[in-house]
């Protein structure tokens, strides 16, 4: 099974020192031998925001440009639509990029790897299947 990676995951491998200590770095050494990650490009465009040095930009948008781009699809964004008006009608707040992660997730069977606490809430709702 794909498993779509979200950018706090990224942040935690990428973007810190002494990532080794986090089991989520070893978990994604994983998925990326395995072949089963997937990058939607709002999750791209997140990882690769708030670069400070040009070349630090473009080395990791070179890293980046080994995982295949996800394309979204109309069907991706009217089901993320959706999910958003249904999440704030039950009071739950998130962001246009979350709601269309659990879209893509959900219409291709992916699964979520995060520890954004937030996907926790949204499962209790929508039909998406979190990576443990």
């Amino acid at each position: 099974m794909k498993v779509i990676v979200d950018t706090s995951i990224w942040s935690l491998a990428l973007r810190r020192k002494k990532n080794e200590n986090f089991p989520e770095v070893k978990k994604l050494a994983n998925l990326i031998n395995d072949f089963k990650v997937v990058i939607p490009g709002a999750i791209r465009q997140e990882i690769l925001s708030g670069i400070k040095s040009k070349n630090q930009f473009i080395l990791l948008k070179d890293y980046l440009s080994a995982f295949p781009n996800y394309e979204t699809s109309m069907n991706d964004y009217e089901l993320a639509a959706e999910y958003f008006n249904l999440c704030r009608s039950k009071g739950i707040q998130g962001s246009n990029t979350d709601f269309l992660i659990c879209a893509i997730a959900v219409n291709n069977r992916y699964q979520i790897f995060t520890n954004d606490q937030d996907f926790k809430i949204f499962k209790k709702h929508l039909p998406i299947s979190l990576y443990k």
